[in-house]
């Protein structure tokens, strides 16, 4: 099975360099989408849902502290492992997703059950280590 980082390393030698929040948005969406389309998880690490969005952990540990990141960032991963039906995926989100800013992706997140379910009834800036569940992504993302 793929990992996060494949999923990263694919995008980021799509887009170049890039915002690590825009980053961690893309990869969420791609997960999304691919529980949706592919009836599969990408990858099997989860969400966490974070004052500024969906956050996967694994990502956060290796870009911390860094606004923009690129391919040379991330040390594990290989696009190489993505499969043809995870390529396309990513490519459909990308084309969709890919020019808009971090904030915009970040606001859209906001928007969306998964994330607001998972932090309940927290405070905006709240920090918050609740699991997205993979059930409610695709439940909600299948109902657009």
């Amino acid at each position: 099975m793929a990992t996060e980082f494949d999923v990263v390393k694919y995008i980021l030698d799509k887009l170049g360099e890039i915002s690590a929040m825009k980053l961690q948005k893309l990869v969420y969406y791609s997960q999304a989408w691919s529980l949706v389309w592919d009836e599969e998880e990408l990858f099997s690490a989860d969400f966490e849902a974070w004052a500024n969005g969906p956050v996967l952990r694994s990502l956060y540990s290796e870009h911390r502290g860094l606004f923009k990141v690129n391919s040379d960032t991330f040390t594990k991963g290989n696009k190489e492992n993505l499969n043809e039906d995870q390529v396309e995926t990513i490519d459909k989100v990308l084309e969709f997703y890919g020019d808009k800013t971090a904030q915009w992706l970040s606001n859209l997140t906001h928007k969306e059950s998964p994330w607001k379910d998972a932090r309940g009834e927290l405070e905006p800036m709240d920090s918050s280590t609740e699991v997205i569940t993979k059930g409610a992504m695709e439940e909600y993302y299948a109902a657009l």
